[in-house]
């Protein structure tokens, strides 16, 4: 009888085992399950992305010489667009570190801070969460 008893006890402590096992790996599952969605929604805005980077290129480049309050209006929106999207602008700055994750050298000019950025030639975006889209292009100090 009380080998019975002993018997349905471990039986029974297994089975809540086995149990905390199963809802711990439907946690996990779950859990991978939200990534991947957070993923593909990701990889499915970045084909249009990578379409409407020119466009900002050339909207940028008419502002310069224009300096259009309509199209400052319109260039903010677009920035707004893909910020909501989780994309946004990579920092470039005159006498920031190149930092080649992020930074493509076009350029390697004359100046006494090496390693360092001396213009911004194109923009860069990245997922506020993720990847590099595109690396910002930049001329960079190297030699003396």
């Amino acid at each position: 009888m009380r080998r019975k008893a002993t018997e349905k006890q471990d039986t029974l402590g297994q089975l809540k085992s086995q149990l905390v096992r199963a809802l711990a790996d439907y946690d996990n599952l779950r859990k991978r399950v939200e990534r991947e969605k957070e993923d593909i929604k990701n990889f499915a805005s970045l084909g249009i992305v990578i379409r409407l980077l020119p466009i900002y290129d050339m909207l940028q480049d008419a502002q310069k010489h224009l300096n259009d309050s309509g199209l400052a209006i319109t260039i903010g929106e677009l920035e707004k667009l893909l910020g909501e999207e989780g994309i946004e602008k990579i920092k470039v700055e005159t006498g920031l570190k190149f930092d080649e994750n992020i930074h493509e050298a076009v350029e390697i000019i004359k100046g006494a801070d090496i390693g360092l950025i001396a213009e911004s030639v194109l923009s860069g975006w990245k997922f506020k969460e993720g990847p590099v889209i595109r690396a910002a292009k930049v001329k960079v100090y190297g030699i003396r």
